[in-house]
């Protein structure tokens, strides 16, 4: 049986502080050369993803947002499917962040102090983040769901109007996010496409933070890596023993073997 690989990227596959995959890349290069698909499903945005599968050499589809969307290289799929096609075949699965930024006005309009990556500069997005100003750029590219910084007293006022309004807040490794994407929903549908491509598969998940429960759920073998301060983010799903892109690394080297 072969396996498929999904893994979110920020504190998982790229460390937490450097966003550096190079504590991964013994994995990553044995995942290449089996020919695994490893799937990346993340809060990054299509250009963000588009950075390190180049930087990677990866080919295969990934979720970009929280589950916004699914980005399939055309022709990855020999048989046919209902999607938006362009440079990528398009599956989306959450809103337009036109529609999500109303939501932003509303909480505004209600007094609430709400940052987002649309109110800071790329300059200050670079700062906040610590990302090279060439990345946040391309981390302000949103398509389906918003990032933002708010005072902690205040997410109990966010979430009663965001579910007010059919939508989701997340909470991921640095930020906040609204939108109305799943990551679960589109690592299903994304795995019963590579199971008509590929055959019988066993799904291998990877995640750090409360905001990959979705997709972890939604694999055979679900893992766990170590936040920074060297704990996990729940008591379900297994362990994988390192922070970040160690415990990654440590799995796959076993798991492939």
């Amino acid at each position: 049986m072969k396996e498929a690989i999904f893994s979110d990227l920020d504190g998982t596959l790229l460390d937490h502080k450097t966003y550096s995959y190079v504590k991964a890349k013994k994995s990553i290069n044995l995942i290449k050369r089996k020919k695994i698909p490893l799937v990346f499903c993340t809060s990054k945005t299509r250009a963000e993803v588009e950075f390190y599968r180049k930087k990677l050499g990866i080919k295969d589809p990934f979720i970009s947002e929280n589950g916004g969307a699914i980005f399939i290289p055309r022709n990855y799929f020999d048989f046919r499917y209902k999607c938006k096609k362009g440079k990528y075949n398009i599956i989306e699965v959450g809103v337009g962040y036109q529609e999500l930024q109303k939501i932003v006005d509303k909480i505004k309009r209600k007094g609430i102090k709400i940052i987002t990556f649309k109110d800071l500069t790329a300059k200050e997005v670079a700062k906040d983040a610590g990302l090279k100003l060439e990345r946040a750029r391309l981390a302000k590219k949103r398509e389906y769901d918003v990032v933002f910084k708010v005072n902690k007293k205040d997410i109990k006022k966010i979430e009663k109007i965001v579910k007010k309004n059919k939508l989701k807040l997340l909470k991921g490794g640095r930020y906040y996010h609204i939108n109305k994407s799943d990551k679960g929903k589109a690592v299903r549908i994304l795995t019963k496409m590579l199971k008509k491509k590929i055959g019988k598969i066993k799904t291998i998940g990877f995640g750090d933070s409360e905001n990959d429960f979705d997709m972890l759920d939604n694999v055979d073998v679900p893992y766990l890596v170590k936040r920074p301060n060297n704990k996990y983010k729940s008591k379900r799903y297994n362990k994988a023993n390192g922070i970040g892109p160690v415990g990654f690394n440590k799995v796959i080297l076993e798991v492939l073997k």
